[in-house]
């Protein structure tokens, strides 16, 4: 592991777009696939969670949703960590207190106690390494990254197809506790995909950039500056009002299929088709969002992708049959996965890469309010009105006006940047540099001309001249 590191991911190092990179992808499509499909997959032992504590449904639902409000809310905190001890530390941490919450819930007497490990504790481990995987993958790939961004994305329905029919064996075979005793121990490999994330190395530096750099570390360890892109606000803004609705339709389909009088393993299928067609739907996408056409309209690509989720819900709100809800499934996995591909590349385009730790914090922490307040009150909706259609009307609403916020807000209230953010970055570097050397404003002032004129008169000293390309006029 060598020494721990403040992670700065320093701009003076060129992403490689591949070599190690490739092991950090693997590693972040296995965190992604856990924390994402985990929560859902824990969902399958909630019947025997009931029969043995003597609770409602209800109750053992608030297991899922409290892993969900750890792996949204926690954001600030996750960035907090990154920036003090680096990606890696806080990853093989967080990978123990996944399997430990897991391991320590498979002796727990009481729901509360469940709460509290594999809620909580679990929740905690699985944040602590999804947002670092995040920002370790922006850092190892740049042409690349829009690919690997969906490459990264198509770990959550995959580890959802695998995942659920692995915890029904489990519970058949050995119980619920056994079940999250072995679930706990799947989740160390946590651990070994935080040792994949290697820190890139800075190049050889002089003294007094290595002074620059010991000062550099001392940054601010949750960077708010991020409010005053008027991107980051508009791209905050339209995230929170997507996951109003976005998560809703794959909470209901099944019961949406199941009111219409179809067997369990029939409605049950349905996820099915979403989660093998959300497959393909994301790696596809990221390798159109990398065209060279493309990647600079990326934002309205992924506006794009939301207002065809949209509409898809509103679509699917007229579904009477089982072969309309197949329909419906089939378009809502495409576009379910272009947004899951899309969604932190864009906010990797907007923010940057120095910032980019602080911002998908801030952003997590917006979404997590949404998410505890989309899915129960759509349930209070569908208790009031008895009818599914009015649900789905309601999902598609808000996942289209965040698609608007987000491409009117860029198109009327952002300007465009002349400058690539690449560029920018290169640009601040060799200005620190220029500034840390020991030049008289003279020397700094001097005209190309004279400089020209110098060079003629003593030929002779030319060969002194060291014509570096960080520091040359």
């Amino acid at each position: 592991m060598g020494a721990v590191v403040a992670d700065d991911g320093p701009s003076g190092v060129k992403a490689p777009d591949g070599g190690w990179g490739w092991a950090v992808l693997f590693g972040c499509f296995i965190i992604t696939g856990f924390s994402y499909a985990f929560p859902k997959a824990v969902s399958v032992f909630f019947k025997e969670l009931i029969r043995e504590f003597g609770i409602g449904y209800s109750d053992t639902a608030w297991i899922s949703s409290i892993l969900l409000a750890m792996l949204y809310g926690t954001g600030p905190l996750c960035s907090v960590c990154v920036n003090r001890f680096g990606c890696r530390p806080v990853m093989l941490v967080g990978g123990l207190f996944a399997s430990v919450g897991m391991v320590i819930a498979s002796f727990c007497t009481s729901i509360v106690q469940i709460y509290l490990t594999a809620g909580v504790v679990t929740g905690l481990g699985l944040a602590l390494n999804f947002q670092p995987s995040l920002i370790m993958l922006n850092r190892y790939f740049d042409k690349r990254r829009p690919l690997a961004n969906g490459l990264s994305a198509a770990g959550s329905p995959v580890f959802l197809c695998a995942l659920s029919p692995l915890g029904q064996i489990l519970q058949h075979e050995y119980g619920w506790r056994g079940g999250f005793l072995i679930l706990g121990g799947m989740l160390l490999n946590c651990c070994v995909c935080g040792a994949l994330m290697r820190p890139l190395e800075p190049p050889k530096k002089s003294d007094t950039t290595k002074e620059q750099a010991e000062k550099k570390v001392k940054k601010k360890l949750l960077d708010f500056s991020v409010f005053k892109d008027g991107g980051f606000v508009i791209y905050t803004l339209a995230a929170s009002i997507m996951v109003l609705g976005l998560f809703v339709p794959p909470v209901f389909v099944v019961s949406y299929a199941k009111d219409l009088g179809y067997q369990d393993t029939k409605a049950a299928f349905l996820l099915t088709i979403l989660g093998f067609i959300d497959i393909f739907a994301r790696p596809i996408c990221g390798m159109v969002a990398g065209l060279k056409w493309v990647r600079p309209r990326c934002v309205y690509l992924f506006s794009f992708a939301m207002i065809f989720n949209g509409f898809t819900d509103l679509m699917g709100s007229m579904s009477v049959d089982y072969g309309g809800l197949v329909v419906f499934c089939i378009f809502f996995g495409i576009s379910y996965g272009m947004v899951g591909a899309l969604q932190f590349e864009v906010l990797m385009a907007i923010v940057g890469t120095q910032k980019f730790s602080s911002a998908i914090g801030l952003v997590l922490l917006a979404e997590a309010m949404a998410v505890l307040i989309g899915p129960p009150s759509a349930g209070k909706l569908l208790d009031a009105t008895g009818r599914y259609m009015f649900v789905f009307i309601i999902a598609g609403i808000e996942v289209t006006t965040s698609a608007l916020v987000l491409a009117l807000g860029n198109f009327f209230c952002i300007k465009k940047k002349t400058e690539d953010p690449h560029t920018k970055e290169e640009a601040a570097e060799r200005e620190e540099l220029n500034k840390s050397e020991d030049k008289t404003p003279e020397d700094a002032k001097v005209d190309s001309i004279e400089v020209e004129q110098f060079l003629k008169d003593e030929p002779e000293k030319n060969g002194e001249v060291v014509t570096n390309p960080e520091t040359c006029v």
